[in-house]
């Protein structure tokens, strides 16, 4: 079956869990930057971890089904209707055959996550189905006329399953690589702002507007590895988060690593909205930011 896309909001992509290991060629990780949000869709409809998903920004999707399937739609809640009629979230739905779905405007948060029964079944580029908008990695952006395929499916849909706490909490932050470009205190100070996101916010980046640590150094490092969650500080002052699509390497220093379990939180963040670091706990034995490498 397929699925036919009659019209799209700002942005939607085909995402699964993403490309990690080619950070050596150049090539961001991508995949869904809600990811236990795009995980609970493809676990309410019978999906295995790996199927891919469609991310969703602020709504405004219209797809047509030629054949009927289960979805389910996760993470910013958006109105989901179907041929007219209010459907519910974070739940499997029906869609019958030639039905059509739409995804309102999401009232808080900016990605919702389309799963459908069997996944979306583009062709896979360097073993994912990911799209990144740093290189353009991965299937096109989707567009109005776009027909996505859609697999087989492999089991039932799960009627319940445990959502994702939405709660968007402070995001805590251990100490980066770069601290001695800092005057001491630095992380301090970062958990001790308030921060707003800026509006050039993307899939590359969380830029953030407030206090900024004082620097010591005034020149800039050679490029070096970068890791998801990095939290570099540029010239400017105003703290950027690395998020899935962004460059491997980068010349500016690392004050912070996000953890990875708050890493969602970034992607649901509207430009204007506030957030808070706030210092992480010693993690446990073997963990650390090097589970987000890539």
């Amino acid at each position: 079956m397929s699925l036919h896309v009659l019209a799209t909001g700002p942005l939607a992509l085909v995402q699964d869990r993403g490309r990690p290991g080619f950070a050596h060629l150049g090539v961001p990780r991508a995949g869904a930057l809600d990811r236990p949000a795009a995980a609970l869709a493809n676990r309410l409809v019978g999906n295995g971890p790996d199927e891919a998903v469609l991310e969703v920004v602020l709504g405004g999707l219209e797809v047509r089904a030629d054949a009927a399937c289960w979805v389910a739609v996760t993470g910013a809640p958006a109105p989901l209707l179907v041929d007219g009629v209010a459907r519910g979230h974070d739940r499997p739905e029906w869609l019958p055959a030639g039905a059509t779905l739409r995804l309102g405007r999401p009232a808080t948060g900016v990605r919702s996550y389309l799963a459908v029964a069997g996944g979306i079944d583009v062709e896979p580029v360097l073993g994912s189905r990911s799209t990144d908008t740093l290189a353009w990695v991965g299937p096109s952006r989707v567009a109005a006329g776009t027909t996505l395929p859609v697999g087989r499916p492999r089991t039932e849909p799960r009627p319940l399953d445990v959502p994702h706490a939405r709660r968007h909490r402070p995001l805590r932050l251990f100490p980066g690589p770069r601290a001695d470009w800092f005057a001491e205190g630095a992380l301090e100070v970062l958990c001790a702002a308030t921060y707003v996101v800026e509006a050039d916010s993307n899939r590359i980046g969380l830029r953030l507007d407030g206090a900024a640590p004082t620097r010591l150094r005034e020149t800039e490092l050679p490029s070096e590895g970068m890791v998801l969650g990095a939290v570099q500080v540029p010239p400017s002052g105003r703290p950027v988060v690395f998020l899935a699509d962004h460059p491997p390497t980068g010349g500016y220093p690392v004050v912070g690593v996000v953890h990875p379990d708050d890493l969602w939180v970034c992607g649901q963040l509207r430009p204007g909205e506030r957030v808070r670091f706030t210092p992480a706990r010693p993690p446990s034995p073997g963990w650390g930011p090097g589970a987000a490498t890539g």
